[in-house]
């Protein structure tokens, strides 16, 4: 905008031997800046600068040098300053390394728009990957942007495609009480009770063989649940808190796991309070692989009536299944469950739709007796009005359809 004298409050304007114009105005970090590009006439210079001043004034300017830095490098050094776990971590530089960098890295930070995320989703799938991977590609990439935008570097984050960070998995399968048991059965003895343990309490892998001994409460039929192992890529075992601040709880004990679990730590949990409840046949931690070839996992399931692609994970479906039929409210599947949002919740409370089904069930039968019941007889006012005669509207029967 320019005074009276013909100078400009924001930013100036001039013209370049080349006879193109250039603008530059002075930042909100106090430093001189200049377009990127020249102008054809002073007018779109002077109209550039109009915008520039409004995103100022706004709150959305970006600083262009920052703008200019490569995607592959600033979403490199995302992960490894973010705070996660190690397994956590892992998955990221995976994402990265085989979906990400290969196609966005080198692209500078500015010139990420709605069409190149577009178009990298687009690639991702055409190249044959996973809409699971692809899924998480892009919540990962969304997340590293949302960081671009509160740093300045970007004026707003481009991964704006509707549905691309939402994936809905085909529903695992669940196993009945009778199928739990059966499964339980042709464990070696040793795991009987961590496959009772998964599916009644609807505990985790991870959490499940790093419960020690002081976690368990027979009396109070309580599981504290204060850590999780988990199996890094390169084959260690990291011990550290639950995936979030809701994962550390207590999970109450149903009455039939209390028995099972007193005689599987007599006869099997490490010695002293700081034992593992499950662990392996030479008292090492479990791992995942060890334990399906020691269990013959794939063929027990079978055995067990179940499908064949049935997972360990698949028993804390079925436990938090279990919590919703029972009447569990949301909040409560959240805290069971060790979520701190609702989203996992809500997806086992349409368990609850056995128990309408049983509500609907039962004022069938209550309606089912009231028809068959003899009607009582009734003095009220629309038979006095039938018997004295009252054939006006307000006396008038009305059908019963």
């Amino acid at each position: 905008m320019a005074n009276k004298k013909g100078h400009r409050r924001f930013g100036n304007v001039r013209k370049l031997v080349s006879g193109r114009f250039q603008a530059r105005y002075v930042g909100p970090d106090g430093l001189m800046r200049t377009a990127p590009e020249t102008f054809g006439s002073k007018r779109d210079a002077e109209q550039w600068l109009t915008v520039t001043e409004s995103e100022i004034l706004r709150g959305h300017w970006a600083d262009p040098a920052k703008g200019k830095e490569l995607f592959g490098k600033f979403g490199a050094r995302w992960i490894t300053e973010r705070r996660a776990g190690e397994r956590t971590r892992e998955e990221y530089l995976s994402l990265w390394r085989h979906h990400v960098e290969p196609y966005l890295g080198q692209v500078e930070l500015a010139e990420l728009s709605t069409d190149t995320i577009r178009s990298w989703r687009a690639a991702l799938l055409r190249d044959g990957r996973s809409e699971d991977r692809t899924v998480k590609a892009y919540r990962l990439v969304r997340a590293v942007l949302n960081t671009a935008v509160d740093d300045g570097r970007i004026k707003r984050n481009p991964c704006r495609i509707k549905g691309a960070g939402q994936y809905r998995a085909d529903e695992r399968p669940t196993a009945s009480v009778r199928q739990v048991y059966a499964l339980a059965g042709w464990m070696p003895e040793r795991f009987r009770v961590l496959v009772l343990a998964a599916a009644f309490t609807g505990l985790r892998w991870g959490e499940l063989i790093a419960l020690r001994r002081y976690d368990v409460d027979l009396t109070g039929r309580v599981l504290h649940v204060r850590r999780r192992l988990a199996q890094l890529n390169r084959g260690a075992i990291q011990s550290g808190p639950p995936k979030s601040t809701a994962g550390v709880r207590s999970v109450s004990l149903p009455a039939v796991l209390v028995d099972e679990l007193s005689r599987h730590i007599e006869q099997y949990a490490g010695p002293g309070p700081e034992g593992l409840v499950f662990r392996g046949e030479k008292g090492a931690v479990l791992r995942r692989g060890n334990f399906g070839r020691r269990t013959k996992w794939p063929a027990m399931v079978v055995a067990a009536g179940l499908p064949a692609g049935f997972h360990f994970h698949d028993l804390r479906h079925t436990g938090n299944h279990l919590a919703a039929g029972s009447g569990a409210t949301t909040r409560e599947l959240m805290h069971r469950m060790g979520h701190g949002s609702m989203r996992a919740a809500l997806i086992y409370q349409h368990a609850t739709n056995a128990r309408d089904r049983s509500i609907a069930d039962a004022m069938n039968a209550l309606v089912e007796t009231g028809r068959t019941e003899a009607p009582e007889s009734s003095d009220n006012g629309v038979n006095q009005a039938d018997e004295d005669g009252d054939d006006g509207a307000a006396g008038a029967m009305v059908p019963v359809a």
